[in-house]
């Protein structure tokens, strides 16, 4: 089933205006929910309890209020709510165009996605041709349900993304961490490197890979559903980190070990404790899941 548009906007370039209509990018399709039940297996539902009074409180009586000091609120109506927030509008005001890689994707919050809406194809083609050309994405403001944002639109070979941002004040500082940076050798950099060109890939192919964990669960869920017993996978014994290892023997091994398994084509060989604690293995791509059968699938769809 095709997406449907959540909002019909104008997004200003220039002096053009380029109607377009916005779609999500993404869906919550990945979590298997569970239900909270009662003992009697009925299920339960949540309640709001008077801190003061212990009383239930119903959600048609309740307020909003901003703690100002401690236990200090002060009370906020619906309509001074709404008049906190930033009036809605169909216009994305582009900012300014820089390098398309200048954004770093820890900003990222939201993807969309935008199509022309009717008359718009011209001018949406324009844009999208254009920043591919020039290598660099707008940075526009928006205005949506009651909280400006800044976004990201950014040249797809299919179209263009609508990438929402998080604010600076949103995302953590690395520095805070106080990482250390150690000296490595120049051999030991042209072994990560070779590593490195081992296990390259050209591209990132999303339908090379399956959640896993998502198919394990559904099928433990399956086996219970038919009275079956579910339990738990043995755990992979894993190295002790405080054994000593030596860093160029473990590039050496890992490098070694990969040529071998390409070359053989192998089945994946235990990690040694050296590989485990220095240098990840370098691992080739999952193989694509085969189709479902049809009664699979309509397991799944059943339960989402």
């Amino acid at each position: 089933m095709p997406a449907r548009s959540i909002a019909s906007l104008s997004l200003s370039f220039g002096l053009v205006s380029i109607p377009v209509k916005l779609y999500p990018a993404t869906e919550s399709a990945s979590d298997v929910k569970f239900n909270l039940l009662a003992p009697d297996g009925s299920r339960v539902k949540q309640q709001y309890i008077s801190e003061s009074t212990g009383a239930v409180v119903e959600r048609s009586s309740m307020k909003k209020g901003y703690e100002f000091e401690k236990d200090k609120y002060v009370v906020f109506t619906g309509d001074e709510l709404k008049a906190l927030e930033e009036a809605a509008t169909h216009v994305v005001e582009i900012l300014a165009f820089i390098p398309e890689k200048a954004v770093d994707p820890v900003y990222y919050e939201k993807a969309y996605y935008i199509a022309p809406d009717k008359r718009g194809g011209k001018p949406y083609s324009l844009l999208q041709q254009a920043l591919a050309e020039s290598g660099r994405c707008a940075l526009a403001k928006w205005a949506f349900k009651g909280k400006t944002r800044i976004v990201q639109v950014r040249p797809n070979e299919d179209g263009l993304v609508f990438q929402q941002l998080l604010f600076a004040d949103e995302v953590r500082s690395l520095k805070d961490l106080n990482v250390e940076h150690v000296q490595v050798s120049a051999a030991e950099l042209k072994l990560a490197l070779q590593i490195i060109e081992q296990g390259a890939e050209d591209s990132y192919d999303p339908s090379a890979y399956e959640d896993e964990e998502k198919k394990r669960i559904l099928a433990a869920i399956d086996r219970k559903i038919e009275g079956k017993e579910v339990v738990s996978a043995e755990s992979e014994e894993v190295a002790s980190s405080g054994e000593v290892i030596d860093l160029m023997e473990a590039l050496r091994a890992s490098l070694k070990g990969g040529a071998k398994a390409k070359a053989t084509a192998a089945p994946k060989r235990a990690e040694t404790v050296a590989e485990s604690a220095a240098v990840p293995k370098v691992r080739k791509p999952a193989a694509r899941a085969p189709k479902a059968s049809t009664e699979t699938t309509a397991k799944v769809r059943a339960r989402k």
